[in-house]
């Protein structure tokens, strides 16, 4: 997690702070559930409240992080801290537990903190799609495939597109948010040897998780996967938008571009320059938190009932990921809701090629007057690639082709090349996408 790239708000849940007052939670929500069952005295778990329940200030980690210097295990080190704090009753403090109950408990915890603060990310970003494609719902635009120009479009439609695909993405993490909501209290090899199911469903219930139906020592890892894939869908949205960014502000196109605001440089030697920086960073961004899934993928399958090969990832991806697809998150919104947009060259640059974009509609034309569908394509693309070369508006070689006339009337050929026809649908679309 570099500053450069982190907002407070998502690294203050992977601060160490937080993570031992989580650890601290579980311990001593499980010590509540074993005092009602008898197992420990019930003053042994009012003590680890009364005397424990402190905030973990930088001392009290430094000791924890002094005692891990000698145990070398940071749960050992965590609970040795705690019974400094709690004094003799702390005996009964992880009774029946194993370290993992902790750490995948409180990992899990952590991801599903992270998630809503994502989720209220998703709706900055689908609330400034909807805004934006709102406004320029009927600004024209050349559709292009492979990069050449394809059918008219309206740029209103292309940020619909990118809203409905941020939807799926919202829908998506929230289901990975319900799938690594889970807590484990097991025991060792998960088998409630010595810890009774019941403290498993105390612990979850009192921290807003449900209860693994089986755990092997760990909670599965295949839930992990899932939920660092969806985290890498979303990012592909984020660079899907930011290519479309970078295309626009390109010189040639110069159909939209990124806020440039006053004072701002866009080049240390080129006093002229304005580039896409901020689209280029998230392309970039997206590719960190894309890194995450294959390890995530390595991660399901460990040894026996549990090997500690998924710890040290875990460690570094849980932060990353999500801190990284929280700024990223924010970037977008911001230079979605500030992002220039240029209608007029829109239309400029649509019909800067003499019409050939209504090539389909005369083909399509000529078929419904009675020409076979090789020959009409084959008279459409002649006078289309003549258009191409010379720099001739297609409509205008079209009237002179008497081939073509045989089918068409110049009543019937000045009709196909009416823009409405490519917009007549696009109320249609928007129902679709927004309801």
């Amino acid at each position: 997690m570099i500053p450069r790239y982190s907002r407070p708000e998502m690294t203050a849940i992977w601060d160490p702070a937080n993570k031992f007052r989580l650890w601290f939670l579980i311990e001593a929500h499980a010590c509540d559930a074993q005092a009602d069952l008898g197992v420990i005295p019930r003053e042994a778990a009012e003590a680890v409240w009364k005397q424990g329940d402190k905030p973990y200030t930088p001392e009290r980690i430094a000791r924890i992080d002094a005692i891990e210097m000698e145990t070398k295990h940071d749960v050992i080190a965590f609970t040795t801290e705690l019974a400094e704090q709690v004094g003799e009753m702390a005996r009964f403090v992880h009774q029946g537990m194993t370290s993992s109950d902790v750490l995948d408990t409180c990992f899990n915890l952590q991801l599903t903190q992270a998630t809503d603060i994502l989720l209220a990310d998703m709706d900055r970003v689908l609330a400034a799609l909807k805004s934006r494609a709102e406004e320029h719902k009927y600004s024209l635009t050349i559709g292009r495939s492979h990069g050449i120009h394809a059918e008219p479009v309206t740029f209103g439609l292309k940020l619909a597109k990118h809203y409905a695909e941020f939807a799926r993405g919202k829908q998506r993490l929230e289901a990975a948010r319900a799938e690594i909501a889970i807590c484990a209290i097991s025991g060792a090899v998960g088998t409630f040897a010595n810890i009774d199911p019941s403290v498993e469903a105390h612990v979850a219930e009192k921290l807003g998780l449900a209860p693994e139906p089986i755990s092997t020592q760990v909670i599965p890892r295949d839930r992990h996967a899932a939920y660092f894939s969806a985290l890498a869908v979303i990012a592909s949205s984020i660079e899907n938008v930011s290519v479309e960014v970078r295309h626009m502000q390109r010189t040639e196109l110069r159909e939209g571009e990124e806020f440039f605001s006053k004072g701002q440089k866009g080049s240390s030697a080129m006093p002229h320059k304005r580039n896409p920086v901020l689209s280029e960073n998230l392309t970039g961004l997206a590719r960190i938190v894309r890194s995450a899934v294959t390890p995530a993928l390595e991660n399901v399958a460990l040894w026996h009932e549990r090997d500690i090969s998924h710890s040290s990832v875990e460690r570094m991806i849980g932060p990353d990921a999500t801190v990284t697809l929280d700024f990223a998150l924010n970037r977008l919104a911001g230079m979605l809701e500030k992002m220039v947009v240029y209608p007029d060259r829109m239309e400029e640059n649509l019909n800067s090629l003499g019409g050939l974009h209504n090539s389909q509609r005369v083909l399509l034309a000529l078929t419904q007057a009675g020409a076979s569908r090789e020959d009409a394509y084959r008279m459409v693309q002649k006078n289309a690639m003549d258009s191409w070369h010379r720099g001739v508006p297609v409509q205008d070689l079209l009237l002179e082709d008497q081939e073509i006339r045989t089918y068409l009337g110049e009543n019937d050929l000045r009709g196909l090349f009416d823009i409405g026809y490519h917009t007549k649908h696009v109320d249609t679309i928007f129902k679709r996408v927004f309801g």
